[in-house]
């Protein structure tokens, strides 16, 4: 069994990739030195770094804040968990009726394009005021804040997550359901078995970027009364005089997101190689 020895022109090109790739590494090593001593200097060596230090980062604060901050924090779990799926079928159920084909189905498309069209211009923070007091003083009865959350949530992101599927199933080329119709397949079999598994690719790493910023949009739940991560550290604050515990808080939910965000990067990229694999030589 004989063992392949590369060519002098492939060691050498070999070789100038590692060059490259150790180039690589130390000039990344020296500028990160380089940022952390600037940095050093200009923030954390100064006078006024001390008072941010024991206003915004103070150790003692966060500790004790904690366990009330995780306490809500948990609502907005629930919420979040909640909304995920009302979101998702709500968005689905919009975005099929604004693909419609048909003269008959005209005025669902123009309802579910004014929909999404209301929805999208409205602030999220508008549309949180006038569920959270609105829909109460409306129907005369005490609703909690849990589900007034999740319905602002909903009628909001359901708009945005409409518009990427609309997108997703449009990105599908035409002869993908015209072969699927002449196989003898019915609409709703074309959609579900053909244009959406083929939809949903396009579509994810969109998706879930709506899905960050609506981890992000459920701490306004706190507006409604709701005690979760927002209101808790609001509380905290107004009995310490320090801001420590809102810190807390963001924290929490920048960890909340960071898989999210990995998960995105990881699947675009994989994506994006998969696409690009017939056109590297």
């Amino acid at each position: 069994m004989t063992t392949h020895i590369p060519s002098a022109l492939e060691q050498g090109r070999r070789a100038y990739r590692r060059g490259r790739e150790q180039r690589s590494v130390l000039v990344a090593v020296a500028s990160t030195i380089v940022f952390a001593a600037v940095v050093w200097v200009t923030v954390v060596n100064t006078s006024g770094w001390a008072a941010v230090q024991e206003s915004f980062f103070d150790p003692a604060v966060a500790l004790r804040a904690l366990p009330t901050v995780w306490e809500g924090f948990l609502l907005n779990l629930q919420v979040l968990a909640l909304s995920t799926v009302t979101v998702g079928i709500a968005g689905l159920g919009i975005a099929l009726l604004r693909t419609l084909r048909g003269p008959v189905f005209f005025p669902l498309r123009v309802l579910a394009a004014a929909y999404t069209d209301l929805f999208r211009g409205f602030p999220f923070i508008i549309v949180v005021y006038l569920i959270g007091f609105g829909l109460p003083t409306v129907t005369g009865t005490r609703i909690p804040p849990v589900v007034l959350g999740v319905i602002a949530i909903t009628l909001t992101y359901s708009a945005y997550i409409a518009e990427v599927i609309r997108a997703g199933i449009e990105a599908v080329h035409p002869s993908q359901r015209l072969a699927a119709r002449a196989l003898g397949l019915t609409h709703t079999q074309t959609l579900r078995r053909v244009v959406l598994p083929q939809a949903l690719r396009k579509m994810t790493p969109p998706l879930m970027n709506d899905f960050i910023s609506m981890q992000k949009d459920v701490g306004l739940i706190s507006i409604l009364g709701a005690i979760d991560a927002v209101a808790a550290a609001r509380s905290m604050t107004a009995q310490t005089y320090n801001f420590t515990p809102y810190v807390v808080a963001g924290i929490l939910f920048v960890l909340l997101a960071i898989p999210t965000i990995r998960v995105t990067d990881w699947y675009t990229a994989r994506l994006r190689a998969r696409e690009q694999t017939g056109s590297i030589l």
